[in-house]
């Protein structure tokens, strides 16, 4: 069967979203970082016939298993991490960053034979050039497996889900997998796996697998995945022959299956939405169903949310998390479909005027997805405490000269500070509204003191 949203049901969907932040997730896997070089590439190479990237910036996140714990952080979610670094200073980033997201940490092992993996992409405008991994994919020595048993032991005396985060890089080999499966299950602890490979046996006892369409059709012998009933037949072939209680098939457009013993399909379907970048929005999936399973809801209440949540992240400009005020608002809107396909840039035809009011990490996403698309961006800031016709003439003639304009909107204290105590005269959600009910400004970010 296919599932609507009914407003019942989104009642119900934002009760766990409101538990997610007395969740605990155990994120177990091959954890890196991804590196992002930005640049321009105005000539070619006199050496040979490569283009030259002349570098203005590099951005650093965390990736692979990193990724999923950023997408819980976003999430309001609480956890612990455990994987191997590399006594390295990238190694010592990893830890840093996830220290940063409130992640408990003692689970990050070093092994001194193994370099921290590292992803370098780079990218000429948002076209990408190149691709550098720095990494070793052998597997860990039985003395790291052990250890990395022995500290999965302690950490899930508090976890309430496990994620396994498999991108074939070593760390979970087939026999420490099983230790962890069964680890966790004498626990009644669910375990979701984001698998890697074509043979799916190795997650025998996971209480769900999150392969892509092509994923699926690799475990399967290369069985067809394009309808919804080769999606059944090859789901339940794994579910039969692998041991696995349950698969949640990511289909891009086509949105999402769950096939599970002994109860009927549910497919999800996704919005007809503008998809910016697919990257990352599997673990953005699986970090939702985990913590959304802790919190307690059934299997499809919780692909549901990782549903939505994917449906959000694809709609970013490069590897973003899922934030759960985004997903609350999603549940929040009367039609959640027309929601994620009008996600703040409708023509000021479409909607009634009024520009929407970001913070900041939502500001930069947005404007991410307006220079993708080839746009010129503006910037300008202001009091507006009392607006007159200087002002709009002002901003008229600054958005002449881009495609979108942001408004960067003095806070109260900050006016306080500039203007004396008794300004300002209106305060800053009503200086908000009215300067983005102005046709010259796509956007208002609050800032100062």
């Amino acid at each position: 069967m296919s599932l609507d949203i009914s407003a019942d049901h989104a009642d119900i969907l934002q009760k766990y979203c409101a538990a997610l932040s007395k969740t605990n997730v155990l994120v177990v896997g091959d954890i890196m970082l991804d590196r992002f070089v930005y640049g321009k590439v105005e000539r070619i190479s006199p050496e040979s016939p490569v283009p030259v990237l002349s570098i203005a910036r590099e951005d650093t996140m965390l990736g692979g298993a990193g990724n999923a714990l950023a997408n819980l952080a976003g999430l309001g979610a609480r956890g612990s991490v455990l994987a191997i670094i590399g006594d390295d200073s990238e190694g010592t980033e990893i830890r840093n960053r996830a220290e940063k997201l409130g992640f408990d940490t003692q689970g990050l092992l070093t092994d001194p034979q193994r370099p921290t993996i590292v992803k370098t992409r780079f990218l000429a405008g948002h076209q990408q050039l190149l691709r550098a991994d720095f990494e070793t994919k052998t597997k860990l020595s039985d003395a790291m497996a052990d250890a990395l048993v022995t500290q999965a032991e302690k950490l899930m005396e508090t976890a309430q889900a496990v994620i396994l985060s498999d991108y074939g890089k070593g760390v979970l080999r087939a026999d420490v997998i099983k230790r962890l499966i069964n680890m966790a299950r004498a626990r009644n602890l669910p375990v979701i796996v984001d698998p890697k490979g074509q043979d799916f046996s190795i997650y025998q006892g996971a209480s769900a697998i999150t392969p892509n369409r092509k994923e699926l059709s690799d475990a399967t012998n290369g069985a067809p995945t394009d309808s919804d009933e080769e999606v059944i037949a090859a789901a339940t072939q794994i579910i039969e022959t692998c041991g696995i209680e349950a698969i949640v098939a990511t289909r891009s457009k086509d949105g999402m299956s769950i096939i599970a013993k002994n109860d009927e399909p549910v497919h999800l379907r996704s919005a007809d939405i503008e998809v910016f970048d697919v990257s990352g929005a599997g673990d953005t999936v699986i970090a939702t169903i985990a913590a959304t399973l802790a919190a307690g809801a059934t299997l499809v209440e919780a692909a549901t949310l990782a549903n939505i949540a994917g449906s959000i992240v694809v709609t970013k400009v490069g590897t973003a998390p899922i934030r759960l005020a985004e997903l609350v608002d999603m549940l929040h809107a009367d039609n959640v479909e027309q929601q994620l396909r009008n996600r703040g840039d409708q023509p000021a035809a479409d909607r009634i005027r009024s520009a929407p009011i970001c913070a900041w990490d939502e500001a930069a996403e947005q404007v991410r997805r307006w220079k993708a698309r080839g746009l010129k961006v503006g910037f300008t800031n202001g009091c507006f405490d009392i607006v007159h016709a200087g002002h709009v003439t002002y901003l008229n003639e600054t958005k002449e000269r881009c495609d979108r304009l942001v408004m960067g909107l003095n806070k109260d204290a900050s006016i306080a500070i500039l203007k004396g105590p008794e300004r300002p005269v209106h305060d800053e959600q009503s200086r908000a509204k009215v300067i983005g009910g102005l046709g010259a400004v796509d956007m208002v970010v609050m800032f100062g003191a």
